[in-house]
């Protein structure tokens, strides 16, 4: 048998010569987006906004990998709003986002599917699917005709159109045979015309061929229908042979046969997938792989019954190797290299490259040793660099080594050393920063081999600020910009690592900013929004006003530069966060991380994939990128490696930084067993180290019992999660901007206060499984959405500020008094507002600084907070350690409507009280509440003031307790 390459080529040639009618086609369809200028993708989006949304919501709208742009909602239906979108140019896919001018969105990105011939959806306000029919059932009505004229237009990449024909009729009506009876340019041409009297609004019809008598000896797919006609009744469609779907627009048909895809997705198996359906059985005289010899080919869902597909599993004989490249011919449809595919994803592949080893490059004066995981390359070179902006660079080749691991090593002192990886992948070439690089360039596009121990300060040490149990915790969270920058904050270096280390700063009136104000509220920690090198702040342009929260990772090991004063030097980054670490360690403060390793800015441009494509993050069944954060990727903590880099980067942080807590975003993203790992490799270096995270239920393809979620903590011991709980039931759901909850006059919340208040030991399953009060973080309020102030302004905006004021401290008071881990917001203390900015994440600094005149103005309600932690670190019946204590020692009283009341039994803890009683007024006027116990009642807190001290003494049973008001008293 001859070639099947040179096969292949003769059978192209034939069909070039022999089918007149197909060289021009393929010349002028194939270049139709570039040479119709004036051709546009018409896409409509229906969107129906929540129940009792005020918002005004408008779309950000973009061609795949084009710019994105605004566009209004231009109509209404019964469905909701309607907007009617036209792009200029053909695009086969179409992006896009509900939002408003400030940027709140209803969901993520969303996308059109045009090619596949969607070019409308439905979404409806609250949930994260697009539809493409109406979700509520068919609304709207079609025109109706008694006469449509249809022109059909038909292609077979094969060429032979003998027997072709076919059957048509009106809807519900008698049917009739039509022949092709012209050509064109792109294949056989139909036309014909079909009528019913009383209406119909689609018409059907079958592509059939005859043979032998019999008008029925095949036919491609079933019963299909036009339903899009103009005005008059007409109706223009395309149809390629083997594809069911009807194109009105031929700008959309590929009639190139050719592969689409070829992928190893196992160590004995290629993904083969081709733009027309083939005759799978027939593959022995059909297809044929380089390097390779096959063993089978199957259809990829498995049925053997159809004859043809456009997707096969083929199995090969051998096992396939990432060194070798391997390649496929197919006759008529050409020829492609394979790609590395979902074989990276399975649990063989885990197996077989996992390596616990170092990785990264580990620094010595003598020498330095690199070490790269890159399983998939054939080749990897290390490449260096003599300054951050070289063009080229000189590389050196690395040594293939044990588990996909590529190395080699250094003599000398290499500190200072800037560097790259390069990989050959599939046969293309990637270069990439190191994952694991401690020390970069400025924006962090190169590595830097770094002397660390070169970049501790004066003094530097592992001392840290005593904690005995995690529940003793009180943190303040805040951004490192906004501590600072204020123009009146006192402080030097604004918006600088050093800035939140400057001690005894004061504002012109002088009060208490920075750390010197931190301090003074009694706090045990401050988490920082993310401090590692993130994407979104050019730093060589730090005299341009620029802001971002920092949830957007680049490099995970490498402190932010635009925190420093010098993010051109590599070491000044490093050195000083570590003097702001230890500057808050000697003000006796820990210091907790926000880490972000759940998505990163981009898939393609990050180094995870650029090194090993396709592993670290999660994919959909059909092979698109998993969404659960909500900005185009999840990491897939559950493979090994990626695990291994999680646990790697918090452990070094923890022990090069000396730091005191971790806090992961969005956490629901991962698995519980790495979330496990983490707790304990951070236990091995030291116990009272906190892990906290956002354990929410997020939709990423993950089994539901292996998700780091509320609904799954009782399996993840020692990690806290956010309790929304409790947020949402004191002031409104975060996702709808008008609810109201306990504090600001939603009614009927007592029970579901309470349950917050115990920790949340008593929630049902499907909302949380907590079994310990470390595992609960308690607040009201976060960086995210609206602050208390800003929420209470748009719940109750008939309010005076001195009510506000009232509802916002009685928020404060119940977190402050509750079990669990307490939580609250840089400026949380003077009633921050963001001026109704509810994701302030690239907003200006005149929104997101901490406004110490502010400060200044409300020192009354400052006083008061200090109180309250002040009361908290006072007595250990609010910080109780376990769920049996919380059982047996806090006892909810009777008492009016929109109060909750509760004792705790003080005695059983050594505090200098028998009893604490706390009553948490949220009504309008004032209540009266009986105590249990024979007085006298010390108070110690009364919605003004708070502390250890005794305000008034009672000493009857009945005491009435002021609007809007939390009272403590102790006896």
């Amino acid at each position: 048998m001859k070639g099947l390459k040179q096969i292949m080529f003769m059978a192209i040639a034939i069909i070039m010569v022999t089918s007149n009618f197909l060289s021009p086609f393929m010349q002028t369809f194939a270049s139709a987006e570039d040479t119709t200028n004036s051709a546009v993708t018409s896409v409509t989006i229906h969107y129906q906004p929540a129940e009792d949304n005020t918002k005004d919501w408008n779309l950000w709208i973009w061609p795949k990998d084009g710019d994105g742009q605004v566009f209004e909602f231009s109509g209404e239906d019964e469905f909701g709003l309607v907007a009617e979108v036209d792009l200029q140019g053909i695009h086969n896919e179409v992006g896009f986002i509900v939002r408003t001018d400030s940027w709140e969105k209803d969901g993520g990105d969303r996308f059109i599917d045009v090619q596949s011939g969607n070019d409308e959806v439905w979404v409806k306000g609250g949930d994260e699917n697009t539809y493409t029919s109406p979700p509520d059932g068919e609304y709207r009505n079609f025109p109706s005709f008694e006469k449509v004229k249809v022109k059909l237009h038909y292609f077979r990449y094969d060429g032979n159109y003998e027997g072709w024909n076919l059957w048509t009729w009106p809807y519900d009506g008698e049917g009739k045979r039509v022949d092709f009876t012209s050509e064109d340019d792109f294949g056989k041409v139909a036309e014909f015309e079909l009528e019913k009297p009383e209406g119909m609004t689609k018409s059907g019809f079958i592509v059939r061929k005859s043979a032998d008598g019999n008008d029925w000896a095949m036919k491609e797919f079933g019963d299909r229908y036009i339903t899009k006609f103009d005005e008059e009744g007409n109706a223009e469609i395309w149809v390629v042979q083997g594809t069911e779907r009807i194109y009105y627009n031929p700008a959309y048909i590929d009639t190139h046969p050719r592969i689409l895809n070829a992928a190893m997705d196992g160590f004995n198996q290629i993904t083969l997938e081709t733009n027309f359906p083939f005759e799978w059985r027939k593959w022995e005289s059909q297809l044929e792989i380089e390097n390779a010899e096959i063993k089978e080919v199957v259809p990829f869902d498995g049925n053997k019954d159809k004859e043809f597909t456009n997707k096969v599993k083929v199995k090969t004989e051998n096992k396939l190797d990432f060194n070798h490249s391997y390649r496929v011919f197919m006759n008529s449809f050409g020829e492609a290299d394979v790609t590395i595919g979902k074989v990276v994803r399975s649990e063989e592949f885990d197996e077989a490259f996992y390596y616990d080893g170092e990785l990264g490059n580990q620094y010595s004066k003598e020498e330095t040793f690199f070490r790269l995981w890159a399983p998939t390359a054939s080749e990897a070179v290390l490449v260096m660099y003599d300054s951050w902006d070289d063009q080229t660079g000189e590389e050196l080749p690395l040594e293939k080594g044990e588990k996909g691991t590529w190395s080699t090593v250094m003599a000398g002192d290499q500190n200072g050393l800037i560097y790259n990886y390069k990989v050959k992948i599939s046969g293309e070439w990637t270069e990439a920063t190191d994952p694991y690089v401690r020390s970069v360039t400025v924006n962090g596009d190169r590595g830097v081999v770094m002397d660390l121990d070169s970049t501790d300060p004066d003094n530097w040490n592992s001392r840290k600020p005593k904690l005995t149990n995690p529940e003793d915790s009180i943190i303040y969270e805040v951004h490192v910009r906004d501590l600072s920058i204020h123009e009146d904050s006192g402080i030097e270096n604004k918006g600088k690592f050093l800035g939140a280390a400057e001690k005894n700063t004061v504002n012109s009136d002088g009060v208490e900013t920075g750390l010197n104000h931190i301090k003074d509220l009694g706090v045990t920690h401050v988490q920082f929004l993310p401090i590692y090198d993130y994407r979104t702040v050019d730093e060589t342009k730090l005299d341009e006003p620029q802001f971002n929260w920092g949830y957007d990772p680049k490099n995970y090991n490498v402190p932010e530069g635009s925190y420093s004063t010098d993010p051109y030097n590599p070491a000044s980054r490093i050195k000083e966060l570590k003097t702001m670490v230890q500057e808050l360690h000697n003000q006796q403060l820990r210091v907790v991380m926000d880490v972000v390793y759940n998505h990163v800015f981009a898939v393609n441009e990050s180094s995870f994939h650029k090194l090993v494509p396709g592993y670290y993050f999660r994919y959909n069944e059909d092979g698109t990128l998993a969404n659960g954060t909500g900005v185009g990727n999840d990491t897939a903590s559950e493979r090994k490696m990626v695990e291994k880099f999680i646990v790697d980067s918090v452990t070094y942080w923890a022990k090069e930084y000396n730091l005191d807590g971790f806090r992961f975003d969005l956490m629901g993203i991962h698995d519980s067993e790495t979330m496990n790992a983490v707790r304990d490799a951070l236990d091995k270096i030291d116990p009272s180290i906190i892990t906290i995270g956002e354990g929410w239920d997020l939709n990423t393809p993950l089994s539901a019992d292996r998700k780091a979620n509320q609904k799954n903590a009782e399996d993840m011991p020692g990690i806290g999660h956010f309790n929304d709980g409790i947020r949402d039931g004191l002031k409104g759901s975060v996702f709808n901007e008008l609810d109201k909850g306990f504090v600001n006059g939603k009614e009927g919340m007592e029970e579901f206060i309470q349950q917050g208040i115990a920790a949340g030991m008593d929630y049902a399953e499907t909302m949380a499984t907590y079994k310990d009060p470390e595992q609960v973080v308690t607040y009201v309020e976060a960086h995210d959405n609206h602050t208390l102030w800003d929420k209470l302004e748009l719940t109750n905006p008939d309010a005076t500020e001195e009510e506000r004021k009232k509802m916002h401290k009685l928020a404060s008071a119940i977190i402050l008094t509750s079990q669990g881990v307490s939580f609250v917001h840089a400026g949380q203390e003077f009633m921050r507002t963001k001026y109704g900015d509810h994701n302030s994440y690239k907003s200006p600094d005149s929104i997101n600084q901490l406004d110490w005149d502010r400060r200044a103005d409300f020192s009354n309600e400052v006083g008061y907070f200090k109180g309250l932690v002040t009361l908290r670190k006072h007595y250990e019946s609010f910080r109780m350690t376990t769920a049996e204590d919380i059982q047996s020692h806090l006892k909810f009283l009777e008492g009016p409507e929109n109060t909750v009341a509760y004792s705790l039994d003080a005695s059983a803890f050594n505090d200098k009280a028998n009893e604490l009683v706390v009553v948490h007024n949220a009504n309008e006027e004032s209540v009266e509440v009986t105590l249990h116990g024979n007085g006298p009642w010390h108070l110690l807190a009364d919605g003004n003031q708070a502390g250890v001290k005794t305000l008034k003494v009672y000493r009857s049973k009945t005491i009435e307790v002021p609007a809007l008001t939390s009272f403590v008293l102790k006896r």
